[in-house]
């Protein structure tokens, strides 16, 4: 009977042991989850959501030019959305944003049909730009087609390389200025290809984001 009983403790201390054991490790464990939960760090998020923050007068962008003839350009300065498919602002052509190179204010947004539409106006909109104002394009569908001689050496003054050669559909994105000395360093263009297009008839979407520099009087 003693024997019986002993067996009968070690039994209940070895349950006994073997719970503590148990919800220890459990404790151990949600211990272990909420403290990571309560020191983790979340990363940081930039302006227009660009991979690192902008140096002191600098505006942040990022943009991107249209998915084949279904998904529109988009547009992002100093955190502001100024184009997109959401905002129902874009269209088919060439996007045009207009940002103050001094405050980061937005001045203006248009968009210009060069498949069926007429370059005109966009050639008279392209020299109203004032002195100093940052000038934002990216192209949805085809952005080429109508462009002529004129229309192209206004955008190459802004400090465009790829207009000479941006061809029917090809995806082109753009950020220069008006009295720019210089080419501008942001600028992306990709071909339309038949061999290498994405989608059927269409390269894929380009897209670019940086930091401009302030206008300084």
């Amino acid at each position: 009977m003693r024997i019986a009983g002993a067996a009968k403790l070690v039994v209940v201390i070895a349950i006994f042991l073997l719970t503590f054991y148990v919800i220890s490790q459990v404790f151990e464990i949600k211990m272990d989850a909420n403290l990571g939960h309560i020191f983790a760090t979340k990363p940081p998020r930039y302006k227009c959501g660009i991979s690192k923050a902008c140096p002191e007068k600098h505006f942040a962008f990022k943009m991107a030019s249209g998915a084949a003839n279904v998904v529109g350009p988009k547009i992002c300065v100093e955190d502001n959305v100024l184009m997109s498919g959401v905002k129902n602002n874009v269209g088919r052509g060439i996007n045009v944003a207009l940002v103050n190179g001094k405050t980061g204010e937005p001045i203006d947004t248009k968009f210009f049909d060069m498949w069926g539409g007429d370059v005109a106006p966009f050639i008279e909109f392209l020299k109203s730009i004032q002195d100093g104002t940052i000038v934002l394009m990216g192209t949805y569908d085809d952005g080429a087609t109508k462009l002529n001689e004129e229309a192209r050496k206004l955008i190459a003054e802004l400090g465009s390389t790829s207009i000479t050669n941006l061809g029917f559909r090809d995806n082109w994105v753009f950020c220069g200025g008006k009295g720019i000395k210089t080419k501008s360093p942001f600028e992306q263009h990709i071909k339309n290809n038949k061999d290498t297009n994405k989608y059927e008839g269409w390269p894929e979407v380009v897209e670019m984001e940086g930091c401009i520099p302030q206008k300084q009087d």
